[in-house]
């Protein structure tokens, strides 16, 4: 790799995602790394190094104060000027790393991709949200000179789950359905809340542990509503209807089109903050226990789960139960996510993805994952 041309790389968003993958990123030895940070924008501040300049030894280790200290802004028109500069001109091959999850960084991607930029992102918002920002992205990466979008940690952190459905569909499996524990958060809720008995803890007394854990949103109600889950499956249903195969899947306008169960009660709908929501929940807990209590006396076990049923047309996000011999029972623990493939050609065992799908070091190694596709 070190006769190799580097790859440079920009990055966007400096949070716990990002300051981890930056972290595993300047962790490659620098004779042997095909990548070239070039540039760090936070919120606030932008900075910037000499794509011809060696590595500064200290890098890894001074970043964050360097980026801190910069006089430059955060300005994404400037570094768009600049990265496409380095494309046009220079002839480099670029890669815009996007650690965000902001709206409005994700609408910049077909312009990005337009000038042949390379994406690389572990932000939902672009290819869950309104459809036609969607068809962009695929149309300007298709063009001649497009840059490519990689999206692995959109679904399942660091596990391989979109390369693995593009895998399968494009060596002609047809996809009958995938079905799986796409949130960590649910995960951990139903591993400890529906334990096949009816005097487990309670609803409400999980959640709360689950917060102070850190698996939740500081409003639990954010992972409740169902809609990161619905996000996930808007990605891989996208994913499946835009290869050239017969698909029955509705055309999702975004994650809101996607049938979710939310499991906010409606008398706490709109509740403002965490606190008062987790205040509120215990009054709730009679019937989230009624829930555990009919699904224990089937043998069954509760899992929040996502659904798409190319075989049936329909993607939804919901409580379900399941045998408490079925892997989504046996196989869970902590906030890991299980994610199953019923095709043609794994039928009828599915091919089972699992492992943690959750934390800023499984995230940012999909992130890194993803770069290295690109060398």
């Amino acid at each position: 790799m070190s006769s190799q041309k580097p790859l440079l790389v920009a990055v966007v968003g400096v949070g716990l995602v990002g300051s981890e993958f930056i972290s595993q990123l300047l962790s490659i030895p620098s004779p042997y790394s095909p990548f070239k940070l070039i540039s760090l924008t936070s919120s606030k501040r932008t900075l910037t190094l000499n794509p011809t300049s060696p590595p500064a030894p200290q890098l890894k280790s001074e970043w964050k104060s360097l980026l801190s200290s910069s006089s430059l802004p955060a300005d994404l028109q400037s570094l768009t000027q600049r990265l496409t500069t380095l494309v046009s001109q220079d002839k480099e091959r670029v890669i815009l790393v996007d650690n965000t999850s902001s709206d409005a960084v994700a609408a910049l991607y077909p312009t990005w991709l337009a000038q042949g930029i390379n994406v690389v992102t572990p932000n939902k918002k672009a290819y869950s949200g309104d459809v036609q920002l969607w068809k962009d992205i695929l149309e300007t990466s298709s063009r001649q000179g497009g840059g490519r979008f990689l999206n692995e940690s959109t679904v399942g952190a660091g596990l391989p789950v979109i390369s693995t459905l593009k895998e399968l569909l494009g060596t002609g499996d047809k996809i009958i359905k995938i079905e799986g524990v796409f949130s960590g958060t649910m995960s951990y809720i139903f591993n400890e809340f529906s334990t096949g008995n009816e005097d487990g803890p309670a609803f409400s007394a999980v959640v709360s542990v689950a917060r102070e854990k850190g698996y939740t949103e500081p409003h639990p109600a954010d992972d409740l509503n169902g809609f990161d889950v619905a996000r996930k499956l808007t990605i891989l249903s996208r994913i499946i209807s835009s290869f050239p195969t017969s698909s029955s899947l509705p055309t999702l306008q975004s994650f809101a089109s996607v049938k979710t169960a939310s499991l906010i009660p409606p008398e706490l709908e709109g509740i403002p903050t965490g606190d008062e929501f987790l205040a509120r929940l215990p009054a709730h807990d009679a019937q989230f226990a009624k829930l555990r209590e009919d699904a224990s006396k089937e043998g069954k076990v509760l899992r929040f789960v996502g659904v798409v049923d190319v075989q049936g047309g329909e993607v939804r996000a919901g409580l379900e139960k399941y045998p408490t011999t079925h892997p989504f029972a046996t196989s869970l623990g902590g906030s890991d996510n299980i994610i199953m493939f019923h095709t043609e050609r794994y039928s009828p065992r599915p091919l089972i993805v699992q492992g943690a799908g959750a934390g800023a070091a499984v995230t940012a190694m999909g992130v890194l994952g993803d770069l290295l596709k690109l060398v």
